[in-house]
Protein backbone atom coordinates (compact mmCIF):
# COMPACT_ATOMS: atom_id res chain seq x y z
CA UNK A 1 0.00 0.00 0.00
CA UNK A 2 2.49 2.28 0.93
CA UNK A 3 4.83 4.12 -1.95
CA UNK A 4 7.98 6.38 -1.63
CA UNK A 5 7.38 9.96 -0.30
CA UNK A 6 5.72 12.31 -2.69
CA UNK A 7 7.05 15.43 -3.41
CA UNK A 8 4.59 18.01 -1.99
CA UNK A 9 3.33 20.96 -3.34
CA UNK A 10 5.78 23.80 -3.72
CA UNK A 11 5.57 26.42 -1.05
CA UNK A 12 4.93 29.93 -2.26
CA UNK A 13 7.68 31.81 -0.29
CA UNK A 14 6.29 35.08 1.20
CA UNK A 15 7.83 37.73 4.10
CA UNK A 16 5.80 36.20 6.59
CA UNK A 17 7.04 33.02 6.91
CA UNK A 18 11.42 32.18 7.46
CA UNK A 19 13.21 30.79 4.96
CA UNK A 20 12.16 28.04 2.60
CA UNK A 21 13.17 24.82 3.83
CA UNK A 22 16.05 23.03 1.90
CA UNK A 23 14.64 20.16 2.84
CA UNK A 24 11.29 18.66 2.55
CA UNK A 25 10.27 15.97 5.32
CA UNK A 26 9.28 13.90 2.31
CA UNK A 27 13.06 13.10 1.39
CA UNK A 28 13.63 12.20 5.55
CA UNK A 29 14.56 8.59 6.17
CA UNK A 30 11.32 6.69 7.22
CA UNK A 31 8.68 8.93 5.79
CA UNK A 32 6.49 7.02 2.97
CA UNK A 33 3.14 8.18 1.23
CA UNK A 34 -0.07 6.85 1.75
CA UNK A 35 -2.96 7.41 -1.13
CA UNK A 36 -5.93 8.41 0.38
CA UNK A 37 -8.19 6.30 -1.75
CA UNK A 38 -6.77 3.33 -0.72
CA UNK A 39 -8.34 4.44 2.64
CA UNK A 40 -11.27 5.46 1.62
CA UNK A 41 -11.74 4.68 -2.62
CA UNK A 42 -15.18 6.14 -2.56
CA UNK A 43 -13.33 9.70 -2.50
CA UNK A 44 -14.20 11.45 -5.54
CA UNK A 45 -11.67 10.89 -8.70
CA UNK A 46 -9.16 14.74 -8.46
CA UNK A 47 -8.93 16.20 -11.66
CA UNK A 48 -5.89 18.60 -10.92
CA UNK A 49 -3.12 18.18 -8.91
CA UNK A 50 -0.12 20.05 -9.44
CA UNK A 51 1.60 18.99 -12.32
CA UNK A 52 -1.61 17.99 -14.03
CA UNK A 53 -2.57 20.73 -16.88
CA UNK A 54 -4.33 23.73 -15.63
CA UNK A 55 -7.02 23.33 -18.50
CA UNK A 56 -9.11 21.34 -17.00
CA UNK A 57 -9.62 23.32 -14.33
CA UNK A 58 -10.57 25.52 -16.94
CA UNK A 59 -12.61 23.48 -18.29
CA UNK A 60 -14.55 22.79 -15.27
CA UNK A 61 -15.18 26.22 -14.68
CA UNK A 62 -16.77 26.79 -18.30
CA UNK A 63 -19.12 23.97 -18.07
CA UNK A 64 -20.05 25.04 -14.34
CA UNK A 65 -21.00 29.03 -15.62
CA UNK A 66 -23.12 27.71 -18.77
CA UNK A 67 -25.58 27.07 -16.42
CA UNK A 68 -25.83 30.76 -14.79
CA UNK A 69 -27.67 33.73 -15.64
CA UNK A 70 -25.49 36.63 -16.42
CA UNK A 71 -28.40 38.51 -18.23
CA UNK A 72 -27.94 41.26 -15.43
CA UNK A 73 -24.73 42.26 -16.10
CA UNK A 74 -24.32 45.07 -19.04
CA UNK A 75 -21.95 46.18 -20.96
CA UNK A 76 -21.32 49.54 -18.82
CA UNK A 77 -21.70 47.92 -15.80
CA UNK A 78 -18.98 47.54 -13.28
CA UNK A 79 -18.70 44.14 -11.94
CA UNK A 80 -16.35 43.34 -8.92
CA UNK A 81 -15.00 39.50 -8.94
CA UNK A 82 -14.09 38.86 -5.48
CA UNK A 83 -11.67 36.36 -4.13
CA UNK A 84 -10.44 35.99 -0.69
CA UNK A 85 -6.58 35.59 -0.13
CA UNK A 86 -6.78 31.55 1.43
CA UNK A 87 -8.14 30.27 -1.74
CA UNK A 88 -4.29 30.58 -3.14
CA UNK A 89 -3.50 27.80 -0.58
CA UNK A 90 -5.11 25.38 -2.11
CA UNK A 91 -2.53 22.73 -4.15
CA UNK A 92 0.44 26.10 -4.70
CA UNK A 93 -2.84 28.33 -5.65
CA UNK A 94 -3.12 27.44 -9.46
CA UNK A 95 -6.15 25.89 -9.37
CA UNK A 96 -8.32 29.18 -7.53
CA UNK A 97 -6.04 31.72 -9.76
CA UNK A 98 -7.50 30.04 -13.20
CA UNK A 99 -11.04 29.59 -11.88
CA UNK A 100 -11.10 33.64 -11.32
CA UNK A 101 -9.45 33.86 -14.87
CA UNK A 102 -11.95 31.63 -16.73
CA UNK A 103 -14.76 33.63 -14.63
CA UNK A 104 -13.65 36.85 -16.51
CA UNK A 105 -13.23 35.75 -19.49
CA UNK A 106 -16.66 33.86 -19.75
CA UNK A 107 -18.42 37.17 -18.36
CA UNK A 108 -16.62 39.44 -20.72
CA UNK A 109 -17.54 37.01 -23.87
CA UNK A 110 -21.16 36.27 -22.83
CA UNK A 111 -21.98 40.09 -21.39
CA UNK A 112 -20.00 42.27 -23.59
CA UNK A 113 -18.81 43.61 -20.40
CA UNK A 114 -14.88 44.19 -20.29
CA UNK A 115 -15.20 46.62 -16.55
CA UNK A 116 -14.35 43.23 -14.63
CA UNK A 117 -12.54 44.21 -11.31
CA UNK A 118 -10.76 41.77 -9.28
CA UNK A 119 -11.16 42.51 -5.54
CA UNK A 120 -8.56 40.93 -3.44
CA UNK A 121 -9.48 40.51 0.01
CA UNK A 122 -7.39 39.88 2.88
CA UNK A 123 -8.09 38.75 6.35
CA UNK A 124 -5.51 41.00 8.04
CA UNK A 125 -2.60 43.30 6.07
CA UNK A 126 -2.01 44.06 2.81
CA UNK A 127 1.16 42.10 2.59
CA UNK A 128 -0.62 38.77 0.95
CA UNK A 129 -2.24 40.81 -1.51
CA UNK A 130 1.46 42.48 -2.95
CA UNK A 131 3.06 39.27 -2.94
CA UNK A 132 0.08 36.78 -4.74
CA UNK A 133 -1.25 39.94 -7.07
CA UNK A 134 1.91 39.52 -8.75
CA UNK A 135 3.10 35.91 -8.14
CA UNK A 136 -0.10 34.49 -10.31
CA UNK A 137 0.40 37.82 -12.69
CA UNK A 138 -3.86 38.83 -11.84
CA UNK A 139 -2.61 42.43 -12.11
CA UNK A 140 -1.36 41.49 -16.03
CA UNK A 141 -4.52 39.28 -16.60
CA UNK A 142 -6.96 41.63 -15.25
CA UNK A 143 -5.97 44.46 -17.35
CA UNK A 144 -4.46 46.65 -13.93
CA UNK A 145 -7.97 46.57 -12.53
CA UNK A 146 -7.16 44.17 -9.33
CA UNK A 147 -7.20 46.46 -5.83
CA UNK A 148 -6.06 44.57 -2.18
CA UNK A 149 -8.65 45.38 0.39
CA UNK A 150 -8.64 44.21 4.00
CA UNK A 151 -10.50 44.82 6.95
CA UNK A 152 -9.10 47.68 8.46
CA UNK A 153 -10.17 50.03 4.96
CA UNK A 154 -13.49 52.41 4.23
CA UNK A 155 -15.91 50.27 5.38
CA UNK A 156 -19.86 51.00 4.03
CA UNK A 157 -22.74 50.63 6.72
CA UNK A 158 -25.30 47.47 5.27
CA UNK A 159 -28.98 47.52 7.26
CA UNK A 160 -29.93 43.70 8.19
CA UNK A 161 -32.13 42.23 10.16
CA UNK A 162 -30.08 42.05 13.31
CA UNK A 163 -28.98 45.89 12.66
CA UNK A 164 -25.98 47.81 11.31
CA UNK A 165 -23.53 45.74 10.06
CA UNK A 166 -20.19 47.66 7.83
CA UNK A 167 -18.80 45.96 4.57
CA UNK A 168 -16.09 46.95 2.57
CA UNK A 169 -16.36 50.21 0.51
CA UNK A 170 -14.33 48.55 -2.19
CA UNK A 171 -15.87 45.21 -2.30
CA UNK A 172 -19.26 46.76 -2.71
CA UNK A 173 -18.38 49.66 -5.23
CA UNK A 174 -19.48 47.82 -8.31
CA UNK A 175 -23.04 47.18 -9.67
CA UNK A 176 -22.52 43.78 -9.20
CA UNK A 177 -20.64 41.40 -7.28
CA UNK A 178 -19.62 37.15 -8.29
CA UNK A 179 -18.59 35.53 -4.94
CA UNK A 180 -15.21 33.39 -5.81
CA UNK A 181 -15.12 30.62 -3.21
CA UNK A 182 -13.31 27.34 -2.63
CA UNK A 183 -14.60 24.45 -0.24
CA UNK A 184 -11.48 23.43 1.72
CA UNK A 185 -12.73 22.31 4.99
CA UNK A 186 -10.71 24.91 7.28
CA UNK A 187 -11.94 26.11 10.75
CA UNK A 188 -14.47 23.74 10.94
CA UNK A 189 -14.40 24.31 14.66
CA UNK A 190 -15.72 27.46 14.23
CA UNK A 191 -18.51 27.74 11.47
CA UNK A 192 -19.31 23.95 11.92
CA UNK A 193 -20.32 23.61 8.62
CA UNK A 194 -22.70 25.84 8.66
CA UNK A 195 -23.45 28.33 6.07
CA UNK A 196 -19.65 27.80 4.82
CA UNK A 197 -20.02 29.09 1.70
CA UNK A 198 -20.83 32.66 3.04
CA UNK A 199 -18.66 32.76 5.59
CA UNK A 200 -16.77 35.15 3.43
CA UNK A 201 -19.29 37.73 3.53
CA UNK A 202 -18.11 38.33 7.26
CA UNK A 203 -14.29 37.02 7.10
CA UNK A 204 -13.18 38.87 3.55
CA UNK A 205 -15.71 41.06 2.84
CA UNK A 206 -16.51 42.81 6.22
CA UNK A 207 -14.65 45.68 8.59
CA UNK A 208 -12.79 44.85 11.51
CA UNK A 209 -15.76 45.63 13.72
CA UNK A 210 -17.89 43.26 12.17
CA UNK A 211 -15.42 40.39 12.40
CA UNK A 212 -15.39 40.93 15.86
CA UNK A 213 -18.80 40.10 16.15
CA UNK A 214 -18.49 37.24 14.54
CA UNK A 215 -15.75 36.07 16.51
CA UNK A 216 -16.22 37.39 20.04
CA UNK A 217 -19.66 38.28 20.27
CA UNK A 218 -21.50 34.59 19.02
CA UNK A 219 -20.56 30.99 19.70
CA UNK A 220 -19.34 28.79 17.03
CA UNK A 221 -22.72 27.91 16.09
CA UNK A 222 -24.60 31.07 16.27
CA UNK A 223 -22.16 33.17 14.66
CA UNK A 224 -23.12 32.08 11.20
CA UNK A 225 -26.21 34.59 11.60
CA UNK A 226 -23.66 37.34 10.87
CA UNK A 227 -22.39 36.90 7.37
CA UNK A 228 -25.89 35.44 6.80
CA UNK A 229 -27.77 38.74 7.83
CA UNK A 230 -24.77 40.43 5.46
CA UNK A 231 -25.87 38.36 2.33
CA UNK A 232 -29.33 38.65 2.89
CA UNK A 233 -29.44 42.19 3.48
CA UNK A 234 -31.15 44.16 0.35
CA UNK A 235 -28.35 46.22 -0.28
CA UNK A 236 -26.37 43.01 -1.45
CA UNK A 237 -28.99 41.40 -2.81
CA UNK A 238 -29.20 44.38 -5.13
CA UNK A 239 -25.48 43.25 -6.48
CA UNK A 240 -25.33 39.61 -6.03
CA UNK A 241 -25.06 38.06 -9.76
CA UNK A 242 -23.65 34.73 -8.67
CA UNK A 243 -21.23 32.59 -6.82
CA UNK A 244 -18.50 29.74 -8.71
CA UNK A 245 -16.58 27.30 -6.42
CA UNK A 246 -13.21 25.26 -6.74
CA UNK A 247 -15.04 21.93 -5.65
CA UNK A 248 -12.38 19.50 -3.47
CA UNK A 249 -11.86 16.12 -2.31
CA UNK A 250 -9.21 14.63 -0.14
CA UNK A 251 -7.89 13.16 -3.86
CA UNK A 252 -7.47 16.97 -4.99
CA UNK A 253 -9.54 19.12 -7.39
CA UNK A 254 -12.73 17.72 -8.24
CA UNK A 255 -14.45 20.48 -10.54
CA UNK A 256 -16.11 23.86 -10.10
CA UNK A 257 -19.60 24.41 -9.19
CA UNK A 258 -21.66 27.57 -9.70
CA UNK A 259 -25.35 28.78 -9.56
CA UNK A 260 -27.02 32.31 -8.93
CA UNK A 261 -28.56 30.75 -5.77
CA UNK A 262 -25.80 31.12 -2.86
CA UNK A 263 -27.73 29.08 -0.56
CA UNK A 264 -28.02 25.80 -2.87
CA UNK A 265 -24.99 25.66 -4.41
CA UNK A 266 -23.93 25.97 -0.29
CA UNK A 267 -26.16 22.85 0.08
CA UNK A 268 -24.66 20.65 -2.64
CA UNK A 269 -20.84 22.27 -0.98
CA UNK A 270 -21.89 21.22 2.37
CA UNK A 271 -23.00 17.58 1.15
CA UNK A 272 -19.22 17.36 -0.81
CA UNK A 273 -17.34 18.11 2.37
CA UNK A 274 -19.32 16.13 4.58
CA UNK A 275 -18.99 13.27 2.35
CA UNK A 276 -15.46 13.58 0.88
CA UNK A 277 -13.99 14.87 4.36
CA UNK A 278 -16.30 13.34 7.09
CA UNK A 279 -14.38 9.92 7.00
CA UNK A 280 -10.87 11.52 7.25
CA UNK A 281 -11.57 13.83 9.99
CA UNK A 282 -13.36 11.06 11.71
CA UNK A 283 -9.81 9.13 11.00
CA UNK A 284 -8.04 11.82 12.25
CA UNK A 285 -9.43 11.48 15.74
CA UNK A 286 -9.03 8.23 15.69
CA UNK A 287 -5.51 8.42 15.99
CA UNK A 288 -3.76 7.38 19.75
CA UNK A 289 -0.36 9.05 19.39
CA UNK A 290 1.51 11.17 17.09
CA UNK A 291 4.04 13.65 15.64
CA UNK A 292 2.69 16.75 13.68
CA UNK A 293 5.26 18.12 11.10
CA UNK A 294 3.81 21.92 9.95
CA UNK A 295 6.16 22.05 6.34
CA UNK A 296 3.22 24.42 4.09
CA UNK A 297 3.12 28.04 3.19
CA UNK A 298 0.44 29.80 5.47
CA UNK A 299 -0.58 30.10 8.92
CA UNK A 300 0.15 26.73 10.79
CA UNK A 301 -3.48 25.73 10.94
CA UNK A 302 -4.39 25.60 7.59
CA UNK A 303 -1.49 23.29 6.35
CA UNK A 304 -2.89 20.59 4.17
CA UNK A 305 -2.20 16.70 4.66
CA UNK A 306 -4.54 14.63 2.41
CA UNK A 307 -6.40 18.21 1.60
CA UNK A 308 -7.21 18.04 5.69
CA UNK A 309 -5.80 21.11 7.20
CA UNK A 310 -4.05 20.76 10.71
CA UNK A 311 -6.23 22.61 12.57
CA UNK A 312 -8.55 19.80 12.09
CA UNK A 313 -5.86 17.42 13.54
CA UNK A 314 -5.14 19.94 16.19
CA UNK A 315 -8.71 19.87 17.32
CA UNK A 316 -10.03 16.63 16.18
CA UNK A 317 -10.62 15.09 19.49
CA UNK A 318 -14.03 16.56 19.11
CA UNK A 319 -16.61 15.86 16.14
CA UNK A 320 -17.56 19.86 15.23
CA UNK A 321 -19.50 18.21 12.43
CA UNK A 322 -21.85 16.97 15.18
CA UNK A 323 -24.14 19.82 15.57
CA UNK A 324 -25.20 17.72 19.28
CA UNK A 325 -22.06 18.22 20.40
CA UNK A 326 -20.54 21.22 22.10
CA UNK A 327 -17.69 22.78 21.72
CA UNK A 328 -14.61 22.05 24.30
CA UNK A 329 -14.71 24.99 27.17
CA UNK A 330 -11.55 26.43 29.15
CA UNK A 331 -13.39 24.97 32.26
CA UNK A 332 -14.26 21.14 31.93
CA UNK A 333 -13.30 20.37 28.91
CA UNK A 334 -9.72 19.48 27.13
CA UNK A 335 -8.69 22.74 24.20
CA UNK A 336 -6.88 20.81 22.23
CA UNK A 337 -5.74 17.16 20.89
CA UNK A 338 -4.03 15.29 23.31
CA UNK A 339 -2.98 12.40 20.90
CA UNK A 340 -0.78 15.34 19.37
CA UNK A 341 2.60 14.39 21.23
CA UNK A 342 5.31 16.76 19.49
CA UNK A 343 4.98 19.59 16.95
CA UNK A 344 8.11 19.97 14.26
CA UNK A 345 8.24 22.89 12.16
CA UNK A 346 10.01 22.86 9.06
CA UNK A 347 8.16 26.17 7.69
CA UNK A 348 5.13 28.06 8.97
CA UNK A 349 4.47 31.70 8.48
CA UNK A 350 4.95 33.60 11.92
CA UNK A 351 2.45 34.64 13.64
CA UNK A 352 -1.28 32.90 14.65
CA UNK A 353 0.23 29.74 16.59
CA UNK A 354 -1.96 30.90 19.23
CA UNK A 355 -2.29 27.55 21.89
CA UNK A 356 -0.04 25.15 19.77
CA UNK A 357 3.38 27.05 21.05
CA UNK A 358 1.84 25.66 24.95
CA UNK A 359 -0.22 22.72 24.23
CA UNK A 360 2.56 20.86 22.37
CA UNK A 361 6.35 20.39 22.68
CA UNK A 362 8.16 21.82 19.73
CA UNK A 363 10.96 21.05 17.60
CA UNK A 364 12.02 23.31 14.75
CA UNK A 365 14.74 21.77 12.02
CA UNK A 366 17.08 24.65 12.22
CA UNK A 367 18.00 27.83 12.89
CA UNK A 368 17.14 29.63 9.65
CA UNK A 369 13.80 28.78 10.31
CA UNK A 370 13.61 29.52 13.89
CA UNK A 371 14.60 32.70 12.81
CA UNK A 372 12.15 33.32 10.67
CA UNK A 373 9.50 32.34 13.77
CA UNK A 374 8.42 34.67 16.70
CA UNK A 375 11.34 34.35 20.03
CA UNK A 376 8.07 33.38 21.99
CA UNK A 377 8.02 30.24 20.12
CA UNK A 378 11.62 29.92 19.79
CA UNK A 379 12.03 30.06 23.29
CA UNK A 380 10.38 27.47 23.94
CA UNK A 381 11.33 25.00 20.93
CA UNK A 382 14.07 22.79 20.54
CA UNK A 383 16.32 23.62 17.77
CA UNK A 384 17.84 20.80 15.64
CA UNK A 385 20.17 20.98 12.60
CA UNK A 386 18.43 19.21 9.71
CA UNK A 387 14.83 17.62 9.23
CA UNK A 388 15.94 14.01 9.90
CA UNK A 389 17.70 15.20 13.44
CA UNK A 390 14.18 17.12 14.15
CA UNK A 391 12.35 14.49 13.54
CA UNK A 392 14.93 11.58 15.54
CA UNK A 393 14.08 14.60 18.62
CA UNK A 394 10.36 14.85 18.08
CA UNK A 395 10.29 10.91 18.48
CA UNK A 396 12.45 10.50 21.58
CA UNK A 397 10.26 13.32 23.22
CA UNK A 398 6.99 11.42 21.87
CA UNK A 399 7.58 8.22 22.53
CA UNK A 400 5.73 7.43 19.48
CA UNK A 401 7.04 6.98 15.64
CA UNK A 402 3.56 7.87 14.13
CA UNK A 403 4.72 11.18 11.94
CA UNK A 404 2.43 12.52 10.07
CA UNK A 405 3.55 15.49 7.71
CA UNK A 406 1.28 18.54 7.14
CA UNK A 407 2.95 19.71 3.47
CA UNK A 408 -0.02 20.62 1.61
CA UNK A 409 -0.57 17.60 0.06
CA UNK A 410 -3.99 16.21 -1.61
CA UNK A 411 -4.32 12.73 -2.99
CA UNK A 412 -2.48 11.42 -0.40
CA UNK A 413 -0.71 12.15 2.88
CA UNK A 414 3.02 11.72 3.60
CA UNK A 415 3.38 9.96 7.25
CA UNK A 416 5.53 7.06 8.96
CA UNK A 417 4.82 3.98 7.87
CA UNK A 418 3.50 2.85 11.73
CA UNK A 419 0.97 5.73 11.49
CA UNK A 420 0.23 4.47 8.16
CA UNK A 421 -0.61 0.42 9.41
CA UNK A 422 -2.74 2.52 12.14
CA UNK A 423 -5.03 4.27 9.57
CA UNK A 424 -5.25 1.30 7.42
CA UNK A 425 -6.28 -1.24 9.92
CA UNK A 426 -8.87 2.32 11.44
CA UNK A 427 -10.25 3.21 7.73
CA UNK A 428 -12.86 0.27 7.31
CA UNK A 429 -14.72 0.82 10.58
CA UNK A 430 -14.64 4.51 10.20
CA UNK A 431 -15.99 4.33 6.83
CA UNK A 432 -18.47 2.40 7.97
CA UNK A 433 -19.95 4.01 10.81
CA UNK A 434 -19.77 7.47 9.18
CA UNK A 435 -21.46 6.25 6.14
CA UNK A 436 -24.41 4.37 8.03
CA UNK A 437 -24.45 6.40 11.13
CA UNK A 438 -22.41 10.00 11.24
CA UNK A 439 -23.02 10.98 7.77
CA UNK A 440 -27.17 10.83 7.61
CA UNK A 441 -27.37 12.57 10.83
CA UNK A 442 -24.65 15.46 9.63
CA UNK A 443 -26.39 15.91 6.71
CA UNK A 444 -29.84 16.71 8.42
CA UNK A 445 -28.89 18.13 11.10
CA UNK A 446 -28.25 21.22 8.45
CA UNK A 447 -31.61 20.59 6.32
CA UNK A 448 -29.79 17.78 4.07
CA UNK A 449 -32.01 14.66 3.04
CA UNK A 450 -29.31 12.22 3.11
CA UNK A 451 -31.39 10.27 -0.13
CA UNK A 452 -31.40 13.81 -1.91
CA UNK A 453 -27.34 13.99 -2.19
Amino acid sequence: MFKAAAAPPKIVGSILGPELPGQRAADAPGIVALEVQDLFPEIPEKIYLPGDDLAAVRQAAEKALAGVDMSMIKPDDKVNLLCSEHGFSILEGDPYAEMLKTIKDVVEARTGCRNIRLRFCVGGGMIEAREMIPHYKLDEYFEGRVKATGPLDRGVAIETEIGTLYGLARVFDGDWIIHAHYDDPREVYFHRLIYRTLKAFTMSYARFETRSVYHMNFGPRSSNIVPRAIFDSPFVQEKFAFVASLVTSPAGITGVDADNDLYDLDRRLTANLLRSFGKLMRLFAEIDECIAVLEAGRWPWYHHAGGLTSGNLFKGHIDYLDLDVGPARKKGGVLYNQAVKALVINYSWREFFQGLGFWYPLIITNRKVAQGLPYRLVSRATVTDNVPEALDQARRIAGTDKIIVFDGSYGWINLSPSLGEFFLAKAPEVGRRVEEELLPKWLRQRGIDPDNI
